[in-house]
């Protein structure tokens, strides 16, 4: 597997054991929404059931879904957004991630990367986490948007998004880094690059809108004509229904499907499918109860494995 590629059939994923609101997430994650109506023991089985649901729709169109079990101790409400703390390349790196929440700490496992040893070849792990005693932050393909087949890192600033760090990304993995800010309606940080962008092979999903500085959103312009991407652009309101937070993957056929939550399916307009679906097939699923309480969605429960394998 010389070709760089965009996208991946081998999805890691991990199945939610204690599944619920994170309070320290919550200080700098405005998609977040604390539940009033549901006991903790319900929240876990709603998160539980859209888990598998999920799972079921990708397994059946030859997506190939790698599901970990989260473990019942230490307790990890954000066990199933995996995305954060690990990513895995085409030339066997593995990189583990500082995180911003310290709960979310001990979301990271080395029986799980030893585990993906038996199907996949692991030549190196880098770990990033040294960083967090110095109140540093980079969180995985959450704080970046990686277009692998050009080498580019994209990423908006954030508390969970240190440049230094990316930098060192960069250098690791020989990537241009691509640096912008994003507000929300407040004009606060939107906190991860990937709930406002979302890149395809030929096409980029991202909120224009948030972008305020004009030569920032020239520079990215630019680069995805550069690169050959369409521009989707989607709205402060899509974005709140998680519309950026999308995952193109590839099933065991080549298909392509862009994968992401009912929500942000129904807030996409008639133009914007059409614009989708000419380049890669669509899979929603309904996952209410991990984004609302989470502040995530689909993208953020999927790690993409390009490991070379075995």
């Amino acid at each position: 597997m010389n070709q760089r590629q965009q996208t991946t059939s081998n999805i890691l994923m991990v199945r939610p054991s204690n599944f619920g609101f994170n309070e320290e997430t919550a200080a700098n994650n405005s998609f977040q929404t604390k539940a009033k109506n549901h006991t903790p023991a319900e929240i876990k089985k709603m998160a539980m059931e859209e888990f598998d649901n999920f799972v079921a729709k990708m397994r059946n169109v030859g997506i190939n879904v790698m599901v970990f079990e989260d473990t019942a101790t230490p307790i990890k409400p954000d066990a199933v957004f995996p995305n954060n703390w690990v990513s895995f390349h085409q030339n066997g790196a593995v990189i583990t991630y500082p995180m911003f929440s310290e709960i979310r700490r001990k979301e990271r496992r080395d029986d799980v990367l030893e585990n993906l040893t038996e199907d996949f070849t692991i030549n190196e792990i880098y770990r990033l986490e040294k960083f967090e005693e110095k109140n540093r932050f980079l969180e995985g393909t959450g704080s970046m948007i990686l277009d692998r087949e050009n080498k580019i890192c994209y990423a908006c600033t954030s508390p969970r998004t240190d440049e230094v760090i990316l930098d060192i990304f960069c250098e690791f993995v020989d990537y241009q880094k691509v640096v912008f800010q994003s507000v929300d309606a407040n004009g606060e940080d939107i906190y991860h690059t990937n709930v406002m962008m979302a890149l395809g092979e030929d096409f980029v999903v991202i909120g224009m809108s948030t972008i305020k500085d004009e030569v920032q959103k020239k520079m990215l312009l630019d680069l995805f004509e550069k690169t050959k991407k369409t521009v989707i652009d989607i709205s402060f309101e899509q974005i709140l229904s998680f519309a950026g937070n999308m995952l193109q993957v590839r099933n065991d056929k080549g298909e392509t499907y862009l994968v992401m939550s009912q929500q942000a399916f129904e807030s996409l307009t008639e133009e914007q499918i059409k614009e989708i679906e000419m380049r890669t097939k669509i899979l929603y699923s309904p996952i209410e109860a991990i984004e609302t309480l989470g502040g995530g969605s689909a993208r953020c429960m999927m790690a993409e494995v390009f490991l070379p394998k075995k």
